[in-house]
C-alpha cells in the first residue's frame, strides 16, 4: 500500500495485527466494540444546554413568539441522537445483535425518562448559579456566572451525566463528564451525590470521586480533592470496585483551594476546610480545620480518587 509516496503498507499490517489481538484478548475477534461517539455526545451535550437556557445558549435571535419552537426542535434532534448512543452503549455491554428489540426499548424508556428530568435538572441548575453570583463579588450577573464561569460548567455536564447514570446509561455519562474535564480542568465522576446551590469557584484541578455526596449550598475552590484514602483489593488482588470510598460533605461547608479530603469521612454541617489541608479523619459540624492542626496527623494508607 503507498500513500503520497510513503510505504506504510507494513505499519497497516502490524496494527491489524495488533488490533486483532487486542480483540482475541477480550473475547471480541467476532465482535468489535461499537461505542458511543465522543463527537457525536459534544453536539447532544450542546444541544441540551441550549434547550435548557434556549435564551443564553442556544441562537441569539430568539423571540417570544419563536423560542418554544426552537426548544421542541432542538430537544427532539438532540433526544433522537442520545437515543442512537443509548442503543450502541447498551448493545456494547450485553453484546446483542444490532437489531435486538430489547436494546432499542430500553434505550428509548431511558431517553424518555432523562427528557422528563430536564425541568428538575434546569431548577437545579438556577440554584448553582444563583450560589456562584451571591458567593463571587466579582460576578456582575447570573448571566455573567452562566456563559463564563468554568465550574457553571462543569456543573451542568455533572448534571445532566448523572441522571443518565442513574438510569442506566453510565459510560454514556463518564464522557460527558470527561468532556467536561477537558475542557475546565474539573473532574466530577457522575457517580456522585451533589445537592443544590454547588458552587466551583476557580475550578481547575478540582476532583470529585464516584460515591462522594455532597449536600446544599457547599463551596469549593480550586485544587480540591474530594478522593479515596486507599484502594482494597480481593482475595485475587484485583481491586474491589463500587465500594463507599469518598467523603460526605454535609450542607452549608466550605472548603478552600487545594485541600485534599480522603476517605469514607465526614465533613460536618456548617464546617471550613482551609487551603491545603490534608484530612483523612472526620470533623464534627461547625468545624475550622487549618493546615496547622493536620500538619502532624499520619496518613497509613496510598491515596487516589
Amino acid at each position: 500500500m503507498k500513500r503520497t509516496g510513503l510505504e506504510i503498507g507494513g505499519v497497516v499490517s502490524e496494527l491489524r495485527a495488533l488490533r486483532l489481538k487486542s480483540l482475541e484478548n477480550r473475547q471480541r475477534r467476532d465482535r468489535p466494540p461499537k461505542l458511543p461517539s465522543r463527537k457525536v455526545l459534544v453536539g447532544i451535550a450542546d444541544g441540551l444546554g441550549a434547550v435548557l437556557f434556549p435564551n443564553r445558549l442556544g441562537m441569539p435571535d430568539l423571540t417570544n413568539e419563536s423560542v418554544d419552537y426552537y426548544v421542541g426542535h432542538t430537544l427532539d434532534v438532540t433526544l433522537r441522537e442520545l437515543m442512537v448512543q443509548v442503543r450502541r452503549e447498551l448493545r456494547f455491554a450485553s453484546d446483542a445483535d444490532a437489531t435486538g428489540n430489547s436494546e432499542r426499548e430500553r434505550a428509548a424508556g431511558i431517553t424518555q425518562a432523562f427528557a422528563q428530568r430536564l425541568p428538575h435538572i434546569r431548577s437545579l441548575l438556577e440554584s448553582d448559579i444563583q450560589a456562584a453570583y451571591e458567593g463571587d463579588p466579582a460576578a456582575r450577573s447570573v448571566d455573567e456566572v452562566l456563559v463564563c464561569y468554568p465550574g457553571i460548567t462543569a456543573i451542568t455536564y455533572y448534571r445532566l451525566a448523572h441522571e443518565l447514570h442513574r438510569l442506566g446509561a453510565p459510560l454514556i455519562a463518564r464522557m460527558i463528564s470527561e468532556i467536561a474535564h477537558s475542557s475546565t480542568g474539573i473532574e466530577i465522576h457522575p457517580g456522585a451525590q451533589i445537592g443544590g446551590f454547588f458552587f466551583i469557584d476557580h475550578g481547575t484541578g478540582v476532583v470529585i470521586g464516584e460515591t462522594a455526596i455532597i449536600g446544599e449550598h457547599v463551596r469549593l475552590y480550586q485544587a480540591v480533592t474530594l478522593g479515596a484514602k486507599r484502594f482494597p483489593v480481593d482475595e485475587h488482588g484485583a481491586l474491589v470496585k463500587g465500594n463507599l470510598r469518598h467523603p460526605i460533605v454535609e450542607n452549608d461547608v466550605v472548603i478552600y483551594a487545594g485541600a485534599t479530603i480522603l476517605g469514607r469521612i465526614t465533613i460536618g454541617r456548617g464546617s471550613t476546610i482551609g487551603g491545603n489541608v490534608w484530612l483523612t479523619r472526620s470533623v464534627p459540624p461547625g468545624s475550622v480545620i487549618s493546615q496547622a492542626q493536620t500538619r502532624n496527623e499520619v496518613f497509613d494508607g496510598g491515596a487516589g480518587i
